[in-house]
């Protein structure tokens, strides 16, 4: 601009400035951007002047330009008129003002506008400490972060009209430029959701691409939910795992957040048959970055109120220490509810700490500190009183405080068996570590096996006995019958059976003394090399010869038989 187009203006505005008193002060205009004042590069933005209805014409300056940066002709009803920017690059980054011309002379400037663009280097980190999770009323600081060499660094709040927050960077000793933010006290009405950009302190309205967003949980306001896995606590690298965040509060949003990590996984919640609201996170495939312990909130959209936090959950990677340790159980594998169990855990190499687990548990294993001994790192897991609960196979683990979380190689399962508990699930299990037992496994089943196949030997073996006895009755019977046969018909007896009759009740009654007690048979035969060839043999048996007496009358006639004499041969044991 010429010295003298220079005092013309001034002239101008001079004029313009006495007219204003003499009609009147005209009211400065406003200026502002559309869609905003922070704009992405080679995106469009349009600045708005707005002043007088009499307005003749709106003039735009940038702050460093020497002249008019641009002029426009007002719409209708011409107290506004617009500056459309088509391509957003640095060029058009600074600060701009306004004017408009009336008939009575030149308005005051306008506030000043900083149009920013953003994109033009690489993107800053943002995380917090100590935590996202932030109890209503806390604070928190937020640390923005490049290896670009950046100045400054400044901090958006992601909600319309709220200030921003600039500050000078400093080198870490890590070499990285940082700047701190302080944020609090934190309340659960607002929401809490930043970025931040790097600049040079040369082109302030030149700024980096935005960070990541990080927002800010306010936690313990609503119902906490509960964090379950069904592969369990304990998993190896390249296993599916997914971690399911349950609520029966109906909740729009959950989080997953892992502890000492600044990271924040939001899904959308979803709506289960059962009536609980619920989000799975996919942890798959595992790798050892997994291994650590994780809790979950519920939320709502469009808010900053969050539940209080799952109980936590340790998830454990295992096979990422090079050893194996020995796994033995005193005083041995059986054992009865009441008594004492000692599992010792042990390593040649280096261990910390062991864990015990058990298979089928949902809980986290129990760990015990090592204790070197006789050239061996060990740990004895107690389990005192044994329950039924204890029953089933486990496992042991050792670990280095730098990472608790990932683990060596199993040891060889051990399985305990708790006798006489036949499936019985009993109150959770007493050992020597903070953390209780998991529940009974699945062993009891042998128990009843056992039984069963005893039961039925012992039916086997009375059913056998009693089949031997029937048979061994039912010859007896037999041979009874063929030395005595009884007559068909009693009616018709001849006249020599009474006589018959009456001589076997007198043989009967000489032997009745020396008869031994009732029941026991008489079933030796009686040798006489000498019988006569009349005299027939027969095998008596006590009870055949009572009934036989009893059913028969005695002879009355006193006539001897007309057939020949029958004697018993008795062989008494």
């Amino acid at each position: 601009m010429t010295p003298i187009l220079t005092a013309l203006l001034c002239l101008g505005l001079s004029v313009g400035s006495r007219t204003q008193v003499q009609a009147g002060t005209l009211p400065k205009p406003t200026i502002w951007a559309e869609p905003g004042s922070v704009i992405p590069m080679e995106t469009s933005v349009t600045l708005w002047c707005k002043g007088s209805l009499k307005a003749q014409k709106y003039v735009l300056y940038k702050d460093g330009y020497p002249e008019t940066w641009e002029e426009q002709k007002p719409l209708e009803p011409k107290d506004k008129a617009k500056f459309p920017i088509t391509d957003m690059t640095s060029v058009y980054a600074g600060r701009y003002h306004c004017y408009y011309e009336s008939p009575t002379g030149w308005s005051e400037p306008s506030d000043q506008l900083e149009l920013v663009v953003t994109g033009m280097h690489s993107k800053p980190s943002l995380s917090v400490l100590p935590s996202p999770i932030v109890p209503s009323g806390g604070n928190v600081t937020l640390q923005c972060g490049s290896w670009r060499g950046f100045n400054r660094f400044i901090l958006m709040r992601e909600v319309e009209g709220q200030p921003s927050w600039t500050r000078d960077s400093q080198r870490a000793p890590s070499g990285e430029f940082q700047a701190l933010f302080p944020v609090g006290p934190v309340i659960p009405s607002l929401m809490w959701t930043f970025r931040c950009h790097g600049f040079y302190s040369n082109t302030p309205q030149v700024w980096s691409l935005p960070s990541d967003p990080l927002e800010l949980l306010v936690s313990g306001v609503l119902g906490k939910p509960s964090l379950l896995t069904q592969q369990g606590p304990v998993v190896t690298s390249g296993q599916n795992l997914t971690l399911q965040c349950l609520s029966d509060v109906s909740y729009d949003r959950f989080a997953l957040f892992k502890e000492g990590t600044s990271d924040l996984l939001q899904l959308h919640g979803r709506q289960t048959q059962a009536g609980f609201s619920g989000a799975d996170f996919s942890l798959s495939p595992v790798k050892s970055s997994r291994g650590g312990q994780y809790t979950c909130y519920g939320g709502h959209n469009l808010s900053s109120q969050w539940s209080a936090p799952s109980d936590p959950l340790d998830i454990l990677v295992t096979g990422q220490l090079s050893y194996t340790p020995s796994l033995r159980v005193h005083p041995g594998p059986t054992v009865a509810p009441g008594e004492n169990v000692t599992l010792l855990c042990q390593s040649l190499s280096n261990v910390d700490t062991f864990l015990l687990s058990k298979d089928g548990a949902a809980d986290a294993s129990l760990r015990l500190r090592s204790k070197y001994r006789a050239g061996k790192y060990e740990a004895e897991f107690s389990m005192s009183p044994v329950t039924p609960a204890h029953g089933g196979t486990y496992r042991c683990y050792g670990s280095i405080k730098t990472s608790p979380y990932l683990l060596s190689y199993p040891s060889v399962p051990v399985e305990i068996l708790v006798s006489g508990s036949f499936g019985h699930h009993g109150p959770p299990p007493t050992m020597s570590s903070p953390t209780a037992a998991p529940a009974q496994g699945p062993s009891w089943y042998l128990y009843v096996l056992i039984g069963a196949s005893v039961a039925f030997i012992l039916m086997l073996c009375l059913l056998i006995l009693l089949l031997v006895r029937q048979q061994r009755r039912g010859k007896c019977r037999k041979s009874t019958g063929d030395a005595d046969p009884e007559p068909k018909d009693r009616g018709l007896q001849d006249s020599s059976r009474p006589a018959a009759v009456a001589q076997e009740e007198t043989l009967y009654a000489a032997v009745q003394d020396s008869w031994p007690e009732d029941g026991v048979k008489l079933d030796h035969w009686a040798t006489a090399s000498d019988a006569p060839p009349d005299v027939t043999y027969a095998q008596l048996n006590h009870l055949t010869l009572r009934q036989k007496t009893s059913a028969s009358s005695p002879s009355q006639s006193g006539e001897p038989p007309a057939e020949p004499s029958v004697y018993a041969a008795l062989a008494i044991h």
